[in-house]
């Protein structure tokens, strides 16, 4: 949408990026230079808000596709910048744009999908059951635990290339 000029798109991207210029510590911290600062706020914020609030969510079952999807739709608003131009013009800042999008959507990806596995072994070893009687799948709660052990270092691994890289122009 904001490829084609979408105002309202855009007007929502423009909304988006200066709350996070003016709001969200990590922003804050890169623009004054404080990159690892910043890397360490920005891999919190993603481990913790967003994977962790949405690996929860998973017991709900519906809650992360609406959680991802809007997402998505930010991921897309940002895709052009505060000129709205493009990222995906110039070589250097569109890979630098993909390399940080593949490189948070695949921990998303799996902790969202460890949660909603969860969340669906749940409700199934729980159907017709009493409150009281509430079980919880361990073999389906084991393997977030192991995903999270692999999600982990991946987005830190985004925040240190979102940060730290000097593509990000």
């Amino acid at each position: 949408m904001v490829h084609s000029g979408n105002s309202f798109a855009l007007t929502y991207s423009d909304h988006i990026v200066g709350r996070a210029n003016s709001n969200d510590k990590a922003s804050i911290n890169y623009l004054k230079g404080n990159r690892v600062k910043a890397v360490l706020i920005d891999f919190s914020g993603n481990l913790f808000i967003g994977s962790v609030t949405q690996t929860f969510l998973g017991l709900g079952i519906i809650f992360p596709f609406l959680t991802t999807a809007y997402q998505g739709w930010i991921g897309g608003i940002v895709s052009v910048n505060r000129l709205h131009q493009s990222r995906l013009i110039k070589i250097k800042s569109a890979l630098y744009y993909f390399i940080v999008i593949i490189l948070q959507f695949i921990p998303y990806s799996l902790t969202i999908g460890s949660g909603l596995t969860l969340g669906i072994k749940t409700y199934n070893l729980n159907k017709g059951a009493k409150l009281l009687k509430f079980k919880i799948d361990k073999l389906a709660l084991r393997d977030v635990v192991n995903i999270y052990m692999l999600a982990v270092p991946l987005f830190f691994l985004a925040s240190c290339f979102e940060f730290l890289s000097n593509w990000n122009v």
